[in-house]
């Protein structure tokens, strides 16, 4: 059973997605890959809300706020372990589609890590936004660039 929150993001509406022990999604309304609505219970009151919420008031202001809840995202196990890499990239720096590729494999392609990137159910929290293409190019968000490259002046990236 999943439970969901809405959050009045500056950069826009987000839901927030929990089994109720866990983080499970955060997505942007209307950005590609939005779960749902049908499947999660709308639920506001759940601790584990209170908290993510506080920690996007913080981020959103600027601040690097350290976090004590689970994340749980689902996911195939190529998914699982970019998304781990993701989770390891510092606030305020950057990794590149190929990077991430040549942590994972010295044949892995940076097209297939870009897939799994772009289906990452947790946004902020699991930095999707930190991804940048070769060169340092803006690429792809799930959400829109817009909101990438806003997420980036946040973090002072650009």
């Amino acid at each position: 059973m999943y439970f969901s929150t809405d959050y009045d993001s500056p950069l826009g509406k987000m839901l927030i997605v929990s089994d109720g022990e866990a983080i499970c999604g955060i997505w942007f309304y209307g950005q590609k890959h939005f779960p749902s609505l049908e499947d999660f219970i709308e639920k506001d009151d759940l601790l584990i809300f209170d908290n993510v919420k506080k920690w996007l008031d913080s981020y959103f202001k600027g601040e690097n706020p350290e976090f004590d809840f689970k994340l749980k995202p689902d996911g195939s196990q190529f998914r699982l372990k970019v998304w781990n890499i993701l989770s390891e990239i510092p606030y305020g720096e950057t990794l590149t589609y190929g990077e991430i590729a040549r942590k994972i494999s010295p044949e892995m392609s940076a097209q297939a890590v870009g897939g799994a990137v772009g289906h990452n159910p947790i946004s902020i929290l699991i930095p999707c936004h930190r991804v940048l293409g070769s060169n340092g190019k803006l690429t792809g968000y799930a959400a829109g660039l817009d909101k990438k490259i806003e997420l980036l002046k946040i973090e002072k990236i650009i």
